[in-house]
């Protein structure tokens, strides 16, 4: 049967029957279009559960790590992006851009897509504004399927990031009987991202959010792992080389891809000055080792600067 020939009937059944992903697979659709079309029929009142919404479901959990095997080609690694709804920055449609031109063997989002204010720990100041979870949600997809087809064959992997964490971390604290229903799970909502803590690059490249802290973090995440780190969080896009007798690694901050001067970074940090840069990684390996890591950075409002040229995403 053609995937286009699917009436509601026979789609709600299939996607009960087999779930999202198997259903995309089978009638060769879009996984997106099939989540737009469930979310469709819901809004019309049909019962779409998918296998997995079963009380037997396990609860999903995030690998403890991603695995990749890289002889030669680039990996692009960004993240802090904290979407806003409407926004599109600047080095997030830069990665869009080299993920086009440099066709990657695998897009790592270092975590941190979503800023999830209005469930934060942290008390609001005044009466700011604070973007809707549901709408951050929606923003983070639209952004992120804009990379998806721009790196249609990469490795897509989302290593979970504090603020991503938030989402999950609210359900759990205020609601834990919501555990295995379909859709209080970030991975639910991104089903083409495979979710970890961590990715290791031919065992010898670890990739994650956070490691150690402070001003000193990108030379302590090398030197305490005894592996290349690259790591996000601290927003502060810097390379750190540590040598050794085992020779050469690196530390890696790779900035974010939010802008600094963003709202989402103003308010909370009282307008002060901010030792952050706009920026993402890109890694790439020669017969399985990895070359000097490079980052491309913000230079100003409308380019980036990469390899000594300044690029216009």
């Amino acid at each position: 049967m053609a995937a286009s020939k699917l009436t509601a009937e026979e789609f709600i059944a299939e996607f009960n029957a087999l779930g999202a992903s198997k259903l995309a697979k089978k009638y060769g659709l879009n996984i997106r279009s099939v989540f737009d079309r469930r979310r469709h029929f819901e809004q019309l009142g049909h019962k779409m559960e998918g296998p997995h919404s079963q009380p037997n479901r396990p609860l999903p959990s995030y690998p403890h790590r991603a695995d990749l095997q890289i002889q030669s080609g680039t990996v692009i690694v960004a993240g802090d992006a904290h979407y806003r709804p409407g926004e599109s920055p600047l080095m997030h449609r830069a990665v869009v851009a080299f993920c086009k031109e440099f066709k990657p063997k695998a897009v790592i989002n270092n975590g941190d897509s979503i800023d999830a204010p209005s469930i934060s720990k942290h008390a609001p100041i005044g009466w700011e504004s604070r973007p809707k979870l549901a709408d951050e949600i929606e923003a983070a997809k639209e952004r992120l399927h804009e990379i998806e087809k721009a790196a249609f064959k990469a490795e897509k992997i989302w290593n979970l990031g504090n603020h991503d964490a938030r989402f999950e971390t609210r359900i759990a604290t205020v609601a834990p009987e919501y555990a295995q229903i379909h859709g209080v799970h970030l991975k639910d909502h991104f089903p083409v991202w495979r979710s970890a803590w961590s990715t290791w690059i031919n065992n010898d490249v670890v990739v994650k959010h956070r490691f150690k802290g402070g001003i000193h973090a990108v030379h302590n995440n090398t030197l305490w792992s005894g592996k290349t780190m690259v790591t996000g969080h601290l927003h502060s896009a810097k390379i750190t080389p540590f040598s050794d007798y085992n020779g050469t690694r690196f530390g890696v901050d790779t900035g974010c891809i939010a802008d600094v001067d963003a709202p989402t970074f103003t308010d909370y940090t009282e307008d002060n000055p901010k030792n952050w840069r706009s920026a993402f990684c890109v890694l790439t390996f020669k017969d399985g080792l990895l070359l000097q890591p490079e980052l491309a950075l913000k230079w100003n409002d409308d380019y980036v600067q990469f390899r000594g040229q300044i690029i216009r995403p």
